[in-house]
């Protein structure tokens, strides 16, 4: 997504706050909003990658805490002639994985225990390699941006419901309008989040099977994640919802009215789409419009040697040299 598109995006993210603070407070609401928006974009645009991570207690890891995963994103960086990004774990047995920062140069990815525990080595890369192809599109801004102005949204939404029957509030609906017009208010913000989820997935499927040679290993990553994400709760998504359209397959269990609108698009459509480009591609993605490969992101094949060398525990770290392989990436 362009600079242009983002623009106009957060111009009408602010003006849907600003709407929101008017039916609460009248004129003074309103300019108290268009305060509150101007500072969160400022502030968001500096630190909304760090709130997200830290929402979700990512830990950072390097080479040396998790050389299997760390080396799989720094291959695929190599590959796409990106940064390395900072590379993070999430403490969710839920798989699932995304990417934040407000530019390349200051991006991070982030996998759950549960993704790297349930998947092979190719998923993993095909995973963090769609991951990275949000960061190339530079959709990690708009992504983390749009999840702290529709969280606020929400947040305004509750308080109209706690309080929207007070005779002494200035707004110009009364009590029922108000609330009416808050949950439009509420379906925008989350139409939104929809328009942007389901434009930019397409997009960084396809990217991300390039930049990792393989379509297919994204495709299989795709139906093991989709199937287990409405199963396996992830609590911390629960929480904050707005943050749904940041990860791979929405991870919210479809149990609370924030699911009322999907975030992704449908995951069979996105399979069909890998499909189709593997056959482009030629023999399921043994080669990827002109992108290298090294051999961490290779297709998958009859196992060698070396590939039952490369291993990492259930905790997603690596192993020692004289440790025998554990982990599902034996």
């Amino acid at each position: 997504m362009n600079i242009a598109r983002t623009a106009m995006l957060i111009a009408f993210m602010t003006a849907l706050f600003m709407a929101v603070g008017f039916l609460i407070g009248g004129r003074g609401g309103m300019m108290i909003a268009l305060l509150v928006a101007a500072a969160m974009n400022f502030f968001s645009y500096w630190n909304s990658d760090k709130m997200v991570l830290r929402m979700y207690g990512a830990r950072e890891v390097d080479a040396h805490s998790a050389p299997e995963y760390y080396g799989i994103v720094r291959d695929l960086a190599r590959n796409a002639n990106l940064p390395m990004p900072r590379v993070y774990i999430l403490d969710s047995a839920q798989p699932n994985a995304f990417a934040t920062g407000r530019n390349p140069e200051n991006a991070a990815v982030a996998a759950s225990v549960g993704l790297l525990n349930a998947l092979t080595y190719e998923e993993v890369a095909g995973v963090m390699a769609h991951e990275l192809a949000h960061i190339q599109n530079r959709d990690t801004l708009t992504m983390t941006l749009t999840a702290t102005l529709a969280g606020a949204i929400s947040m305004l939404g509750n308080f109209a419901f706690f309080f929207g029957g007070n005779r002494d509030n200035n707004n110009p609906l009364g009590g029922i309008g108000m609330l009416v017009a808050m949950i439009v208010a509420l379906i925008a913000a989350m139409l939104v989040q929809m328009a942007i989820s389901r434009t930019r997935e397409y997009s960084a499927d396809r990217r991300g099977a390039e930049i990792c040679g393989n379509p297919m290993a994204l495709a299989s990553a795709l139906q093991k994640i989709a199937g287990a994400a409405h199963v396996v709760h992830n609590n911390a998504a629960e929480r904050n919802p707005a943050t749904a359209h940041m990860f791979i397959i929405n991870p919210l269990s479809g149990e609370r009215m924030d699911n009322l609108f999907s975030t992704h698009p449908n995951t069979d459509n996105r399979i069909r789409a890998l499909v189709a480009l593997a056959q482009e591609m030629g023999a399921g993605g043994s080669g990827g419009a002109g992108v290298g490969r090294s051999a961490s992101t290779a297709a998958p094949g009859p196992a060698t040697s070396g590939r039952r060398a490369r291993s990492v525990p259930t905790t997603g770290f690596g192993r020692g040299p004289d440790e025998p392989p554990k982990g599902p990436w034996s």
